[in-house]
């Protein structure tokens, strides 16, 4: 069987490298101040009380040797703490839960499909076939405007959804926190297919009226992975200021990326990809540290653009009759966005059912929500209670470019079930057995 997943070995060999060096580093105080203090501690013990105390009347000091002394300590303490990494805390985050008008059963979708795709059978029938080995459940939502007949993914459609999704999200991380708009330092908006202008963070900071002097971030085009990359870029502007508090905003706005035409490379999109967001909450204050549910151990970054193939996995393009949508390409449309990338990384990872139990049932509930689904799955593990304190997670998440992206969390407290949230009326009813086909 040909390999499915690219071929990333080469890569990852070079990751431990770096993050080797890393830790290498980021310790090296302790790391050379260890074998000294175990040397003294030996010789100190090799010594009887009454020689100790001689060889303590036997030393002078005068107040220039004192005081050198403890300059010495003090600017080797200070470029120490200074040049040491900051540690960054996941203080909590808030997922977008659609309302029940938005729902798609798969009979809602495939008569629409019908009816838009009345003069191409096939398509449709391709279309179903996708369906029913997606991995979806009947819950899953697209944003209002494509429950037209046929859809409107008008401009002023799209901002609609945007501003529906994102304030919803902020809102919810507003109430769960208690942050305020003020103490935002840095906002990060991904986003991959809808880059408005003015653009999304400006359009936050409009709408809770954000400081003049915060430092925005707009990201686009950057695929299913953009969410940990906003990650990243949060994790090294945290590196460089001090004191501060960074939001992270990761959606994908459905309504102007609907494809209405023939092409199948172009319809896998249509039946995958859900509505949804997700707002994060960062912080490096140390305030923050008994608070904070997770802290940031890595983000690791493998971006294969350089290959043509890879670049053109999933490339946004015009079908012969001039309509926009994604093509997927025939080596990427076998696995892509649905269940079977889930099985293949089980697979090759050898993980357990549990290890994934939360990516399927996210799938089948919300659906493909692109960047932002990352955080469902994490609220998924905590509705169940699973997440105590000292437990790791690893985020993995697959993109356009061709990018594998990934962070590690550690959980810092034993985090209760939540009442609230995505999950809240439906967790008692997950896990599902989600069957290879479901016949339509």
């Amino acid at each position: 069987m040909p390999q499915i997943l690219p071929d990333f070995s080469s890569s990852v060999k070079l990751k431990y490298v770096k993050l080797g060096y890393q830790y290498l580093v980021n310790h090296i105080l302790y790391l050379l101040l260890i074998p000294v203090m175990v040397g003294i501690s030996i010789e100190v013990l090799r010594l009887g009380p009454d020689e100790i105390l001689n060889l303590w009347k036997s030393l002078h000091f005068d107040l220039v040797q004192i005081l050198c002394s403890s300059f010495f300590i003090v600017f080797i303490a200070t470029v120490y703490f200074t040049s040491k990494p900051r540690t960054i805390y996941l203080v909590d985050y808030a997922c977008y839960k659609p309302p029940v008008t938005c729902r798609v059963p798969f009979s809602t979708f495939m008569e629409h499909s019908r009816l838009i795709l009345k003069d191409n059978p096939k398509s449709v029938e391709f279309q179903m076939r996708i369906l029913e080995r997606s991995g979806l459940g009947e819950e899953t939502c697209l944003p209002p405007a494509i429950h037209y007949i046929p859809p409107k993914p008008t401009m002023e459609a799209a901002r609609g959804e945007a501003e529906l999704v994102i304030f919803s999200a902020v809102d919810s991380l507003f109430k769960t926190t208690g942050l305020k708009p003020k103490d935002i330092d840095i906002l990060i908006v991904n986003c991959s297919l809808f880059s408005p202008t003015p653009s999304l963070s400006a359009m936050i900071i409009n709408k809770y009226k954000l400081r003049s002097n915060i430092k925005s971030f707009n990201l686009s085009g950057m695929g299913c992975s953009a969410g940990l990359i906003s990650i990243d870029l949060a994790r090294d502007l945290l590196q460089v200021h001090p004191n501060s508090n960074a939001v992270v905003v990761s959606t994908e706005i459905i309504t102007p990326n609907y494809y209405q035409g023939k092409e199948r490379a172009m319809l896998l999109p249509n039946c995958l990809f859900r509505m949804g967001g997700a707002a994060i909450l960062l912080s490096n204050r140390r305030s923050q540290r008994w608070r904070a549910k997770y802290r940031l151990v890595h983000v690791v970054r493998t971006h294969k653009g350089a290959d043509d193939k890879a670049y053109r996995c999933v490339f946004e393009e015009e079908d012969k009759e001039g309509k926009v949508g994604i093509n997927l390409s025939k080596d990427l449309m076998a696995i892509a966005g649905g269940r079977a990338v889930i099985d293949e990384l089980q697979k090759n990872l050898q993980l357990s059912a549990e290890h994934v139990e939360a990516s399927r049932m996210t799938l089948h509930r919300f659906g493909n929500t692109s960047s932002s689904s990352l955080w469902y799955e994490l609220s998924y593990i905590e509705s169940k209670g699973r997440m105590k304190r000292g437990d790791r997670v690893w985020q993995i998440a697959f993109g356009s470019g061709f990018k594998c992206n990934s962070a590690v969390w550690k959980c810092n407290r034993t985090i209760k079930t939540p009442t609230d949230g995505p999950w809240a009326d439906c967790i008692d009813r997950y896990p599902v057995h989600i069957p290879e086909v479901v016949k339509l």
